[in-house]
């Protein structure tokens, strides 16, 4: 067993042999792309304690179950789904030649073949679902991949690095770890293709490093998901919603509702029913081992930071399921719920990923549709209520990288449906049958019939006097 390659050089020469061993290999069959995926997810079941533990450590405190749920069977889902459906989708797809050729005997047919080797960078807050579920995808293309763990959680990244050196063939899916330096290099590096989830800042960058080469991004990013309360919406199940979102990773998904529109009206019987919720599910905060603490200092400071400025703005603070005394290294804290803050705040700006949220106090679904296009676009979008029109406005009107209705977070679970952003949220996606495509080279293949008529129809040149005439009498709006 060999440590992960840590340094740039390391990193080009192992992305090299991986191009060469590609190239070597051809065309890659359904048998071998469903035994590269079956090894992950060996790895994944034969390990999972160890790697639950390491990134209960990290986060310094995170229950052993929530990252079975999120981030094991998450991956696992994936990487089943895909060795399960990657023969159907490898099939070459038929296309009709062109007249006159498909008179002639032509053949047309798109097949779908690997791109080469695929770079994946994931994400702290789900660090083995953002590697191994667009790990998923790419293999199930025939790819062959290269991972860079979060640096956020340095013994989840040694440790995926030391199991995937001792289960995996670099050749076929290697890691390598290190700090934003290695980051950094990682993007500029040739790949065939590029994965990265993490903040739209970053991402940005991702993307300028890439275009050295011209390699094709994948980009999760994130942005203020926002929910939509109807008057018509029922409150106690939005609330609970909510509330099952916000204490879910303690905040730290990239599809955790940032803001809640909410209508006036109903403003302190929502915040009553939010309370209520929440406190069901985390009666206490301090030393609840099923409160997930906020990652570390930095990250904490900051949203801290967020919530502060806005209160010294004037907005006013909810703490649920109340303000309790922490010790210094107890990073778990209660769901600060900000209302109406001014819009000079930066927690209307900045995605919180954290124990915060907004609400927002509303008149008319047009403001609120009119307020969230004014913002770049969110990675998802919430609405709860029952009119059939006011759900289809909402649709219409607005765009994100997915939706749920009269629930949140959902979607992205879907493992036959794409998952990805928009805009400022990002592009590009994973799952099912478009994450397969999405690292598939899509190549067109033309076969001609053994006869070819142009010359005498009078198509070649020299031209004849009735070819100008025959080419404008096909110049018709039919």
């Amino acid at each position: 067993m060999h440590p992960a390659p840590s340094s740039v050089q390391a990193l080009s020469d192992l992305l090299t042999r991986q191009k060469r061993a590609f190239i070597a290999e051809g065309a890659v069959d359904a048998d071998t792309r469903r035994q590269r995926l079956q090894r992950v997810i060996d790895l994944l079941v034969d390990h999972h304690g160890a790697l639950t533990e390491a990134i209960d450590q990290d986060f310094g405190g995170r229950p052993a179950g929530f990252t079975l749920m999120n981030d094991v069977l998450g991956a696992l889902a994936s990487l089943k789904h895909a060795r399960d459906h990657l023969q159907g989708w490898m099939r070459d797809e038929s296309r009709p030649p062109f007249a006159p050729y498909d008179q002639l005997g032509a053949k047309a047919w798109i097949r779908y073949q690997p791109k080469g080797s695929v770079g994946i960078i994931g994400t702290w807050n789900a660090p083995l679902y953002t590697l191994f579920s667009p790990l998923a995808s790419a293999l199930a293309a025939g790819n062959r991949a290269i991972l860079k763990p979060s640096e956020v959680l340095p013994r989840t990244a040694a440790l995926v690095a030391e199991l995937c050196a001792e289960h995996l063939d670099p050749l076929d899916v290697a890691v390598v770890t290190g700090g934003a330096d290695l980051a950094e290099a990682f993007t500029a590096q040739p790949f065939d293709h590029l994965v990265f989830t993490g903040g739209t800042a970053i991402g940005r960058s991702v993307m300028r490093n890439a275009a050295q080469n011209l390699v094709p991004v994948t980009l999760e990013l994130g942005g203020k998901s926002p929910v939509i309360l109807s008057r018509g919406a029922d409150l106690g199940k939005a609330a609970f919603s909510i509330a099952v979102a916000k204490a879910t990773n303690g905040g730290q998904i990239c599809i955790s509702p940032d803001l809640v529109y909410v209508p006036e009206a109903s403003l302190q019987a929502f915040i009553d029913a939010l309370s209520a919720a929440y406190g069901d599910l985390n009666p206490t905060v301090a030393g609840n081992p099923d409160v997930v603490a906020v990652v570390n200092a930095r990250h904490l400071a900051r949203v801290e930071g967020l919530v502060q400025q806005a209160q010294a703005l004037g907005a006013r603070i909810e703490s649920l399921p109340e303000e309790c005394i922490v010790e210094n290294e107890d990073r778990r804290r209660p769901l600060r719920v900000v209302i109406d803050p001014p819009q000079e705040a930066r927690i209307l700006q900045e995605e919180i990923f954290g124990p915060a949220l907004v609400v927002l106090t509303y008149e008319t679904l047009e403001e609120v549709i009119a307020q969230i296009n004014a913002r770049p676009r969110p990675l998802a979008l919430y609405y709860f209520g029952d009119d059939a029109q006011e759900q289809r406005q909402v649709l219409d009107h607005t765009l994100s990288g997915g939706v749920t209705l009269n629930e949140v977070m959902m979607h992205a679970a879907l493992h036959d449906a794409p998952f990805g952003g928009i805009g400022a949220s990002g592009m590009g996606h994973y799952h099912g049958r478009e994450g397969f495509l999405e690292f598939s080279h899509l190549r067109t293949v033309f076969q001609a019939p053994a006869h070819d008529p142009r010359r005498e129809w009078g198509l070649l040149p020299p031209y004849g006097e009735h070819f100008l005439a025959a080419m404008l009498a096909q110049v018709t709006r039919d």
